[in-house]
């Protein structure tokens, strides 16, 4: 049973226009036949006109996907790309603080040893105040016991009569 364009048209979902262009891309316009003011396309045609129409919408899904695929490796790229510079970003920033800690670790080693010397010369400036407070109490007692002799000692004579 012959179609007209328009129904050929309407089962694939396109315009006539799309229809007779095809018609025409595959060379079956010299064969239709005319009934009346329309184009009678038999069952062999309409076959060839839809499998173009399929062939072309495989080819654009296939184009598509190709499109899409390679849109989609595109941005893999990009995102691998963007990484490689985070990460050398970050072993630059990473031995930056390794410098760091190196050079803080050498202070407080720095100052550990200079602690170190300073309680030792808190230790001796503590044993010499302590043998100079000895020393002052040695001569404090031998001052208080030459003062004591100083008082025991008898009076002479005179003293005792001027005294009085």
């Amino acid at each position: 049973m012959a179609k007209t364009i328009r129904q050929i048209a309407d089962e694939i979902g396109v315009s006539k226009t799309a229809v007779s262009k095809q018609i025409a891309n595959l060379g079956l316009r010299s064969g239709l036949r005319k009934n009346g003011n329309q184009f009678a396309i038999d069952e062999q045609q309409e076959a060839l006109i839809k499998q173009a129409f399929f062939e072309k919408t495989k080819t654009e899904i296939e184009n598509q996907s190709q499109t899409k695929t390679q849109t989609e490796n595109h941005e893999v790229g990009d995102l691998v790309c963007v990484l490689r510079a985070t990460i050398d970003t970050l072993q630059g920033q990473l031995e930056v603080k390794d410098r760091q800690i190196e050079q803080q670790a050498k202070t407080i080693t720095r100052l550990t040893d200079a602690l170190t010397a300073a309680q030792q010369t808190v230790q001796a400036a503590q044993a010499l105040h302590a043998g100079t407070m000895h020393q002052q109490r040695l001569s404090s007692e031998v001052g208080c016991a030459v003062a004591s002799v100083e008082l025991e000692r008898p009076k002479s004579f005179w003293s005792k009569i001027f005294r009085k």
